[in-house]
């Protein structure tokens, strides 16, 4: 239950941030908040996470993403299922990446793109604008990493290794 409450928040959290940022800020506007690190901007994403695929024909756009997105979603909510007894960070990586691609996906139905806003860079090293579905999928997957080179404890079953 808790991680379903945590699901729920981030999606609501990212929906509340794209919206504030497509009523207050024009399209393809900038805002710095820390100079040469950190703007906040208003940008549409037709593509995945961090603007990959944005230049895609509009089938991949329309159908092969979207389709994507929801595999994703069916897939964790599969692997949830099945996971009963996993660690923190596994479970937490799951709801992180379920809320960041459920977010996507409510956009991409909704609109046909998805707000981004954060924009960082240092000098003439930029990162594509993101939102907060994206670092949630990022942190998620980050979590999953860390946890597939965690040692893993035999149980009684398991026989001992040779």
């Amino acid at each position: 239950m808790p991680y379903i409450l945590l699901a729920a928040f981030l999606i609501a959290l990212d929906r509340v941030t794209k919206l504030a940022v497509a009523e207050k800020m024009p399209l393809y506007d900038s805002k710095p908040v820390i100079d040469s690190f950190f703007n906040l901007v208003h940008t549409r994403n037709t593509g995945i996470a961090f603007s990959l695929f944005a230049d895609a024909q509009p089938f991949v756009k329309d159908y092969v993403i979207p389709l994507f997105s929801i595999s994703a979603l069916v897939f964790i909510v599969y692997i949830f299922s099945k996971t009963e007894s996993a660690g923190l960070r596994t479970t937490l990586g799951l709801t992180m990446i379920l809320a960041g691609a459920a977010g996507n996906l409510y956009d991409r139905f909704a609109y046909g793109y998805v707000v981004d806003f954060l924009d960082f860079y240092v000098g003439a090293y930029h990162w594509p604008a993101f939102n907060v579905a994206d670092s949630c999928i990022t942190v998620g997957a980050g979590l999953l990493l860390l946890e597939s080179f965690r040692p893993r404890q035999r149980t009684d079953q398991e026989p001992e290794s040779a």
